[in-house]
């Protein structure tokens, strides 16, 4: 059996991205009717090249944006040494070695209201959480940690408990060893340092960001500009939603879970409908697509048996490579370059079957649109769990099953298929939770088995 690897995919030192040929040529055993999914997604990342338009957002309208440079902190985060807790504050020196302690309170640090006047040793001042701490003060401890008196406290008749001295302001006691030095104190600085990157370039922003950037005083911030990207679906029995279905024609649901794939990445989604097989039909789309977007999606004519035209408009229009890959499903895939006057826009024609096209999205458009963007896109999260049911699996290429996760009695994780896996299933999508992942060389899976799987949350 021929064990496949990203070893065999050798670019050039080269940073720069290469030709669709130049990638092409740097993999061993090309084989266009036989190709690895690493293969592929190799050459197809090496052929990228990120966009390079800055536009400034106010930071409400930045989330899901592409940050375009590194945030630089302009202060110290947090900006004073403050209080983590509701309680008391003071220096650690005043802890007596044995025995409780007992410290006058003197007065109060609100948030936003710091006390304002020196603290003695044998002194302490009420917190609270996120205010100032006096200068020389070290240590908080907890509000229910602590005994509290206003002054003057009755004498306890317990032979017990010590009678505490008479004193004519509040004052609080601490138990032998309820604190130690330095606790529940948050130094300056200490979150986020003046002239530290907080935001790394290319970070999809998120709404903690968001937060982060309003607490350095950022009301604008520059991002990517949002990547163009157009698409249709090609083939003469398609009917788009609302039309008359004839007979022998289908409605055409590529281009809705396409346009919902490319709305949860933030693209500026640009829809040219369904478009006929028709050589002439074909340029004029292709073209507008190719002056309008950065890059072109279509579904349907990438397989074989599909409509000769198709394929020759696409490679005379640009460079385009035709692959049929070692994957289920989706196994025909096109990659390369659009041209329009002059003026190139990355290709991906999926297949046309509904399942495939999501999945050949997902494992190969999707990074590389991330890629586009200038996005720092982390391979998808992989999770290993145990498999509920024997699957089926020749060795030779990589599947994608769709399968329902779910958690057992005993708190372990297990998968099972949702059941027929063919491409033209689209339902199994709404059913299922995840993607097992099942690897090229891999043979069948036993039941208890651990498999590969990619959650579906945050994904579709």
């Amino acid at each position: 059996m021929t064990k496949y690897s990203n070893s065999a995919v050798q670019f050039p030192s080269s940073t720069s991205p290469s030709s669709l040929s130049a990638a092409i040529s740097c993999v061993s055993d090309y084989d266009s009717d036989a190709l690895p999914v690493s293969h592929a997604q190799a050459i197809i990342r090496h052929c990228i090249t990120p966009i390079h338009a800055i536009e400034k957002v106010a930071i409400r309208s930045a989330l899901d944006r592409v940050l375009a440079i590194d945030i630089i902190s302009p202060i110290n985060v947090p900006a004073y040494d403050n209080s983590a807790m509701d309680g008391y504050a003071f220096h650690s020196e005043s802890l007596v070695t044995e025995g409780d302690t007992t410290l006058d309170v003197i007065g109060t640090s609100h948030a936003g209201r710091a006390f304002e006047g020196p603290v003695g040793s044998g002194q302490a001042i009420r917190i609270m959480t996120g205010a100032p701490m006096p200068s020389g003060l070290d240590t908080v401890i907890p509000q229910e940690f602590v005994s509290a008196f206003d002054g003057n406290p009755a004498e306890s008749n317990s032979p017990n408990i010590p009678p505490l001295p008479t004193r004519s302001t509040p004052f609080i006691t601490i138990a032998s060893g309820a604190v130690k030095a330095g606790a529940n104190r948050r130094l300056a600085g200490e979150d986020l340092q003046t002239g530290a990157i907080a935001l790394k370039k290319g970070r999809i922003l998120r709404p903690a960001d968001l937060g982060l950037l309003a607490s350095l005083g950022f009301a604008e911030v520059p991002v990517q500009r949002r990547l163009r990207v157009a698409f249709f679906s090609t083939g003469d029995e398609l009917r788009s939603v609302g039309e008359v279905l004839d007979s022998g024609c289908v409605y055409d649901s590529n281009r809705y879970t396409l346009y919902g794939m490319l709305q949860r990445l933030g693209c500026e989604i640009i829809d040219l409908g369904v478009v006929a097989d028709d050589p002439v039909a074909l340029e004029i789309a292709f073209k507008s697509a190719a002056e309008n977007a950065d890059a072109i999606i279509t579904s349907g004519g990438v397989s074989v048996g599909d409509a000769d035209h198709t394929r020759r408009m696409m490679a005379q229009l640009g460079e385009v490579a035709f692959w049929k890959l070692g994957m289920r499903p989706g196994r025909p895939l096109a990659f390369g370059t659009i041209n329009s006057s002059g003026k190139p826009a990355v290709f991906f024609g999926l297949p046309g079957n509904p399942v495939a096209v999501m999945v050949s999205f997902y494992f190969f458009a999707r990074d590389a649109l991330l890629h586009m963007m200038g996005a720092q896109s982390a391979p998808l999260p992989l999770m290993q769990v145990s498999s509920a049911a024997i699957i089926r699996k020749k060795p030779g290429r990589t599947e994608y099953q769709r399968g329902i996760l779910v958690r057992q009695d005993n708190g372990a994780w297990s998968v099972r298929p949702t059941g027929a896996q063919g491409s033209g299933i689209l339902r199994s999508m709404t059913e299922a939770n995840c993607m097992i992942v099942l690897a090229h060389e891999q043979t069948d899976v036993a039941i208890g088995d651990q498999v590969e799987v990619i959650l579906f949350d945050g994904l579709i």
